[in-house]
């Protein structure tokens, strides 16, 4: 004998709660893995950078009198000023790329958001005949939202290959099911399978757009030129503690620099990483 629509209902829900709060608990694992790598990697740059100013203070007292001479000191002035303005360009292009792929990522789930509000308004303005859609669409946002996350955040950089959500095609299949009686159902049926498809585009946009946009040999070249920079600076100055304070201050400024690349380059996770509460409170909960 069947159970009664309600308690299938509950159930469900309890289900979909549940792997929902398991996700959830996933993605702050995620988030927290990528905000330790992202600290560790930065402070890597800065042991090397610093490193490299010690490392200078060593060879220093290495050197005969004749490699101290003004000429050589001039050369290597000369050089490292042409590595730093090198590093600056480079930096600076650097942080504009990542910045560039934060907001744009941002972006595409704002405007991901937007289609699926006007959406459900094609579809509350269809009629009473459309309220399973509505339940449907609502249902099909928490594992969207899941699985952006989720790729976003696991990316191993391997091509995958896309699959689209149970819960997506479920109301894609009762929209095309739909029966217009007039003529401005047919158009707000019209007008909810081209929302729906431009939706579709940007969660595909997004898939395609998995992993660093950064490739990780600008980040090594630009660390060893940091590191140069650093080992010249300490090569004919006899140090002082004003001295290492100034060169601590610029490593660590440095590597502050390094880690606001990584976090701006990974949206979904980090310290300013894009909240999943955008997509996910797109839509309130339908009345009983």
């Amino acid at each position: 004998m069947d159970r009664p629509l309600f308690v299938k209902d509950w159930r469900g829900a309890r289900i979909v709660w549940r792997s929902c709060a398991r996700s959830q608990l996933g993605h702050r694992d995620g988030g927290a893995f990528a905000d330790m790598m992202n600290l560790l990697i930065s402070l890597l740059v800065f042991a090397l950078m610093f490193g490299g100013a010690l490392a200078g203070m060593a060879v220093r007292k290495l050197l005969s009198e004749h490699h101290l001479h003004s000429d050589s000191r001039d050369v290597v002035k000369l050089t490292a000023g042409l590595i730093g303005t090198l590093t600056a360009l480079v930096l600076g292009l650097l942080i504009a790329s990542a910045k560039t792929t934060f907001d744009q990522k941002e972006n595409q789930v704002r405007q991901l958001t937007a289609t699926i509000i006007l959406l459900d308004d094609l579809v509350t303005q269809y009629g009473p005949e459309a309220t399973s859609l509505r339940k449907l669409l609502r249902q099909s946002i928490p594992p969207m939202a899941d699985r952006i996350w989720h790729e976003q955040a696991n990316s191993t950089g391997k091509p995958t290959r896309f699959e689209p959500s149970v819960e997506a095609w479920a109301f894609y299949s009762e929209l095309e099911r739909l029966s217009p009686n007039n003529d401005m159902q047919r158009s707000l049926q019209s007008r909810a399978i081209a929302a729906f498809t431009e939706g579709a585009q940007m969660r595909l946009r997004l898939f395609t757009q998995v992993g660093s946009s950064i490739p990780t040999p600008f980040l090594v070249i630009v660390v060893f030129w940091l590191s140069a920079i650093f080992v010249s600076a300490t090569l004919f100055v006899r140090t002082n503690v004003v001295v290492m304070i100034s060169l601590f201050v610029c490593a660590l400024s440095f590597a502050s620099a390094i880690f606001l690349i990584l976090e701006l380059d990974d949206p979904f996770t980090g310290l300013m990483g894009i909240s999943s509460s955008i997509l996910r409170s797109a839509l309130l909960p339908l009345s009983s």
